[in-house]
């Protein structure tokens, strides 16, 4: 569903992505691919994860219908809300009910709390990548947080980096994560920190390492996460 999401986002993007200097060599864009082909790569992308999804439960499979319509509509919400980005992240965070669903044929109160760490995170980071193409997207009428928060970005930014560790510490407490789980969120807080410090340049190369460097976010959240169980 990762790539399935991926092939619908640059289909429905194809022609949007003409304007963008950063985009203008995808496949679909440059004519290396036909709209056709992503559209029948995108239905057997579906289909197989929806043979993979049959092998669950009931609650696991209706979750699925959820997960495959945000996944679908997505790339089309950039064009009428400046919210597209909380829809991605919804649309990545239904993995995590579904993994619940499948293990426990439940949806606790934990799985919601990551769900929200989840979708908080994709705030974040697809914020910083919507700055990078924020003046394009403003000539194309492309609409995103980044156009949507303005000035006050950096604000946001940092009141949702902020809100993402409270909801670590409380996934923290949860689970009964170890000391080693509570040092990786120091980590955590000097890459956000560091984030910051490249945002306040405003520059959009900065806008998208910071984007980029998110990855060690990731890293770090799961090798704390890893070794509070291990050990």
């Amino acid at each position: 569903m990762k790539y399935a999401g991926c092939v619908i986002n640059d289909y429905a993007d194809r022609n949007i992505d003409k304007h963008v200097t950063r985009t203008q060599k995808r496949p679909l864009t440059s004519g290396e691919i036909s709209p056709k082909s992503a559209l029948i790569l995108f239905a057997v992308l579906v289909t197989l994860a929806l043979v993979l999804v049959l092998q669950t439960n009931l609650l696991t499979i209706k979750l699925s219908l959820i997960a495959v319509g945000l996944a679908t509509i997505y790339p089309f919400t950039k064009r009428w809300t400046n919210l597209p980005q909380l829809v991605l992240g919804a649309a990545f965070g239904m993995s995590i009910p579904m993994a619940f669903a499948a293990q426990t044929n439940t949806l606790p109160m934990e799985a919601g709390l990551i769900f929200i760490a989840s979708v908080v995170w994709t705030l974040i980071y697809d914020t910083l990548y919507a700055m990078a193409d924020r003046d394009e997207d403003i000539e194309i009428g492309v609409k995103s947080t980044a156009i949507l928060f303005k000035k006050y970005d950096h604000i946001v930014i940092a009141f949702l980096q902020i809100l993402l560790i409270l909801i670590f510490l409380s996934i923290g407490s949860f689970f009964n994560l170890g000391q080693i789980y509570y040092f990786s969120l120091i980590i955590i807080c000097f890459f956000m920190i560091y984030h910051q410090f490249l945002i306040k340049k405003r520059q959009n190369e900065h806008y998208f390492e910071a984007f980029i460097n998110n990855n060690y976010i990731g890293m770090t959240a799961f090798a704390g996460i890893f070794l509070s169980v291990a050990i």
